[in-house]
């Protein structure tokens, strides 16, 4: 939002949310019906076409937020090194909005205006006028009406809102309240509309302008220069007819300079080209890929996942992941994407982070949680792990920790296998799991006697038993084969192990194995404490299901824009908490296999470091 909001500042349909593209149903209506009952003589392709090119934009833009996003994370050729947080990607949500008021202007226009139906494919003289226009009044009025947005009063009530966004991403360019949106269309319609009235209008000339305003756009505002030197080496000149990233970058870093809209030339004549312009092209262009110190491994959930991934829709990535009915309509593109993750997959930088002088990355592989259960994918699994620890070490890496089913003890044990592998690994793998003992132990409520522990019995499960039966904490389980195993396991408070045939405790310390008919026999009221790091499924709504082991990160951790899994903002799991912990603390131990590091040191320097624990969901 503008410092202080002007006029037409929000968008007409803000209100409607997600149901706003009920505006266009009438026109799209209409052009569906006018094509099929009209003879095809009588069809306008022009009408008929403004719907499937309105939806090509829209996968135009999120190509380009995908890619950017990704190269980003990699960090080779970053411009500006500070990060992306919550609040510019809720302001950044409603990039769709001038899709929908291009639409609305385009059925318009196309229904109003004889010369904007039944276009041809292709005219050159229409072609030719809309570069030239574009070459000469719309950049010279553009570079004029931003000098003019940047005066005092109008920043503050319209474009303050686009620069709040100082580290910019492909979306950023469309930001702006609905009276500058309208200033541009307006500045944008020279070219087009000069055609239409003139006859000379054609497809290409209408939809290949648009393309070319969105293209230009987002390449601008990408945080990453790509645009390589030897096109200024070979044309010289160019430099003065395109942008590059970095040239735009300046603007929002410096504020008075650069305002040129894709042709820089203006900000040459006038004198207001940012000095450090070309020094600053140089540098991104030179800049190597990040070399994590903390490297936190992770894998996709289930096939809709991926879209929930930072790289995926930053609507929904930023939030915690919650399965939407329109996800379902897309089943062809999930299709497609498992089959080439199948075949094709390899392991991506999802994302990166930073924190008192450390860089974090976590990296993504192309598995699903169904595909860690099946035998048969071991080997595969494993493969992909491996991988991924050498590459770390290769890169320099301090720490790399397991998340999610990386760690499982049949897999791999809890990481052990690959120690073993490579016994000479300078870097240290840790699985989180002495953290997320930690977690669950502090946060079960002060006074608790007893708990019911169910789930499958996995190392964190063994050592939560012991260290709550040493706190005094009877520990029931529902099965005599659960009973014996911890009996088996533990040497020290055994007498606090019960054998329940009851299901009152208000307490469960639950994991992978849970089922929904146990659920079922819980009393009204009972909270629900994973120890796994995938939550149950919830079958009450009258009981409190808990976070899996998580903890909500300082505030000081930078670049935190999108959500882990199923968590809520700003909360990372034990694992990978547990990594950064490692790093920061310059422990020189593995915590793999049955290794553990004590549950009260580590818990304490994770608070000494600024993590917090978390609340409980619902």
């Amino acid at each position: 939002m503008a410092t202080t909001p002007g006029f037409l500042t929000d968008w007409p349909w803000k209100h409607l949310g997600n149901f706003k593209y009920v505006i266009l149903g009438p026109w799209i209506g209409g052009s569906v019906y006018c094509f099929i009952k009209k003879e095809e003589y009588e069809r306008d392709w022009t009408n008929f076409l403004i719907l499937p090119f309105l939806v090509s934009r829209m996968v135009h833009n999120q190509v380009w937020i995908s890619f950017s996003r990704y190269r980003t994370a990699k960090g080779n050729n970053r411009i500006v090194d500070k990060g992306i947080e919550f609040d510019q990607v809720d302001r950044e949500n409603n990039w769709d909005d001038q899709i929908i008021l291009s639409g609305i202007l385009l059925y318009v226009f196309n229904t109003l205006t004889c010369g904007a139906s039944n276009l041809a494919l292709w005219r050159s003289d229409g072609v030719l006028i809309s570069i030239f226009l574009h070459a000469g009044p719309v950049e010279f009025l553009y570079y004029w009406l931003h000098r003019a947005l940047h005066h005092h009063y109008l920043y503050s009530r319209y474009h303050s809102h686009h620069h709040s966004s100082i580290v910019t991403q492909p979306i950023t360019s469309v930001i702006h309240p609905f009276a500058e949106h309208i200033a541009y269309f307006l500045l944008f319609a020279i070219p087009t509309l000069t055609t239409v009235f003139t006859r000379t209008a054609s497809l290409v000339s209408l939809f290949g302008y648009i393309t070319y305003i969105d293209l230009m756009n987002n390449m601008g505002h990408c945080n990453f220069e790509f645009i390589p030197n030897w096109i200024f080496s070979m044309f010289p000149p160019l430099k003065y007819f395109m942008y590059t990233p970095s040239f735009h970058s300046l603007h929002h870093t410096q504020f008075r300079t650069n305002y040129s809209l894709f042709m820089p030339i203006y900000d040459y004549i006038y004198g207001t080209m940012d000095k450090s312009t070309d020094s600053l092209y140089e540098k991104s262009l030179k800049r190597q890929e990040d070399a994590p110190d903390v490297v936190h491994l992770t894998h996709l959930t289930t096939p809709e996942s991926i879209y929930h991934l930072r790289l995926g829709f930053s609507s929904l990535a930023s939030m915690p992941e919650n399965h939407k009915w329109y996800i379902w309509f897309m089943w062809p593109l999930t299709l497609w994407t498992m089959i080439i993750n199948c075949i094709y997959g390899r392991t991506f930088i999802l994302e990166r982070n930073s924190f008192e002088k450390f860089n974090f990355q976590s990296w993504a592989i192309p598995r699903y949680n169904l595909q860690y259960l099946l035998k048969w994918q071991s080997q595969a699994i494993n493969s992909f792990i491996e991988d991924a620890i050498l590459r770390a070490e290769e890169k320099g890496s301090k720490v790399l920790s397991l998340g999610l089913l990386n760690q499982d003890e049949e897999l791999n044990r809890n990481g052990e296998v690959y120690i073993e592998r490579h016994p000479k690994l300078k870097m240290k793998v840790v699985d989180g799991s002495s953290l997320a003992v930690a977690v669950v132990l502090n946060s079960i409520p002060k006074g608790t006697t007893q708990i019911l522990l169910r789930g499958n019995l996995t190392k964190v499960a063994f050592s939560l038993a012991s260290a709550l039966s040493r706190r005094g904490i009877q520990v029931a389980t529902l099965y005599k084969s659960d009973y014996e195993k911890l009996k088996l396991a533990t040497t020290t408070s055994q007498s606090n192990f019960v054998y329940s045939n009851t299901f009152d405790q208000k307490i469960w310390v639950v994991g992978d194995g849970l089922t929904e008919e146990e659920q079922m026999k819980a009393g009204k009221g009972t909270h629900f404490f994973p120890f796994s790091q995938l939550p149950p499924k919830k079958a009450r709504h009258d009981c409190f299901y808990h976070h899996p082991p998580a903890m909500l990160a300082p505030l000081s951790l930078q670049n935190m824009h999108a959500c882990e899994n199923w968590l809520p903002r700003r909360a990372m799991s034990a694992p990978r908490v547990a990594g950064i912990v490692h790093a920061l603390e310059g422990w020189n131990v593995h915590e793999c296999g049955d290794k553990m590091i004590d549950v009260d040191q580590i818990w304490e320097a994770s608070i000494n470091h600024g993590f917090k624990p978390l609340a409980f969901a619902e």
